[in-house]
């Protein structure tokens, strides 16, 4: 069964903009603050970046049989299992694990709020890897923290200034705040 926190303030699914919080926002959250900020404010990043177009045609080559990308505002699920009744998040390798986690977090309690209680995996085609999601007490603490500050986060008005990564390599936004090219 799963845990439930009672929270005495709803959660905020907005940024000060008025635009909705994304799964997506919530995995950079875990990886880079700045990139949330920069993809808040719509600054675009390197669309022809090669790391970008990988995971579009692993996401498109794989899971061909189930339904793909439910989108709810905010939301774009990868594949639904109709059978299983898991959601999946397809990524390209393992290495950002707690991000993922976050992200399918995310959609897990928006889901949840919707009525529909599931479960959700990490698979990382490339690898032959699985990871199994709950939203437990944990994962649901981490995600409402994480919608606090990413909503404080961008309304700020300027970007936090950019840190040195592992991440930054293949970052598509490496341009805008290294000035390195691959």
């Amino acid at each position: 069964m799963t845990e439930k926190r009672v929270s005495e303030e709803p959660l905020n699914y907005r940024l000060p903009s008025g635009r909705p919080i994304t799964g997506t926002l919530l995995w950079y959250y875990a990886v880079c603050k700045r990139e949330v900020w920069l993809m808040a404010h719509n600054i675009t990043p390197d669309e022809e970046s090669r790391h970008l177009e990988l995971g579009r045609v692993i996401h498109e080559s794989f899971y061909n049989r189930m339904k793909k990308e439910i989108e709810a505002e905010g939301m774009k699920i990868d594949v639904v299992d109709s059978k299983s009744g898991f959601i999946y998040e397809v990524k390209t390798s393992s290495k950002f694990l707690d991000a993922t986690s976050l992200q399918l977090g995310y959609y897990l309690l928006r889901l949840e709020q919707m009525g529909v209680n599931t479960r959700g995996i990490i698979t990382i085609p490339k690898e032959r890897r699985r990871f199994y999601i709950e939203l437990n007490l944990e994962l649901r603490e981490r995600v409402t923290t994480a919608l606090k500050e990413i909503s404080e986060l961008c309304a700020k008005p300027l970007p936090p200034p950019p840190l040195k990564i592992r991440f930054c390599k293949k970052c598509a936004y490496k341009d805008f705040c290294w000035g390195i090219t691959e």
